[in-house]
């Protein structure tokens, strides 16, 4: 990560943390209220083929101490209605403004992934993660409903695994490699500012 790329992370971040702290607080009480502990959702991710960090969300699924992998299908009945809310609008994201100015993510890269997922495709994410992964990218932006649509039709973990890994791990993978080539902080300023204007263009949770 260059200098110029982890200062426009750590300003915004700042920036974000000040002017989002009362909805931040609001959305805590909301899931505190409505769905109780916890509130929060840690998920180990890696940083680096070698390096795990927690990834933290707020919590928009039913606790479920078996849960592993990607969400298929089949999990679609454990989201609560809050979750589906805070889904919709990103929301749930919130707390990996923290992951930021740990230095754990950065605001555009690849999404982070799963240990088993790393593992089972080392030569494919040993060039994915030599760069820092982000809260959105190239990949989340052109692939993230594709993948969501693959997914959906997963009836349990054994398809939601052999399609994630043939279909969805590849496409976004080439696209993380693209936008890695192409990188710049004029390039990300203009993936944050998509983002940004799909969540809020965004009528309805998915």
């Amino acid at each position: 990560m260059t200098a110029s790329k982890r200062l426009m992370d750590i300003g915004l971040a700042l920036i974000l943390v000040v002017i989002l702290a009362l909805p931040t607080l609001v959305v805590a009480l909301w899931v505190l209220a409505v769905d109780g502990r916890p509130v929060f959702y840690p998920s180990e991710r890696m940083k680096t083929p070698d390096t795990p960090f927690t990834l933290w969300k707020f919590r928009t699924m039913r606790t479920d101490r078996n849960d592993s992998g990607v969400s298929g299908g089949y999990k679609t009945a454990r989201i609560t209605r809050t979750g589906r809310i805070l889904r919709g609008k990103r929301l749930d994201e919130l707390p990996q403004l923290f992951n930021i100015l740990r230095g754990d993510m950065s605001f555009v890269g690849p999404r982070p992934p799963l240990r088993r997922y790393v593992e089972l495709r080392p030569d494919l994410y040993a060039r994915v993660l030599r760069n820092r992964p982000g809260v959105t990218g190239l990949a989340t932006l052109r692939y993230h409903a594709r993948e969501e649509k693959l997914l959906a039709r997963c009836a349990d973990a054994a398809e939601t695994e052999r399609v994630y890994l043939r279909r969805c791990v590849p496409a976004k993978a080439r696209l993380d490699l693209i936008w890695a080539h192409n990188r710049s902080v004029c390039y990300d300023a203009a993936l944050i500012v998509e983002t940004v204007r799909r969540v809020l263009l965004r009528t309805r949770p998915k």
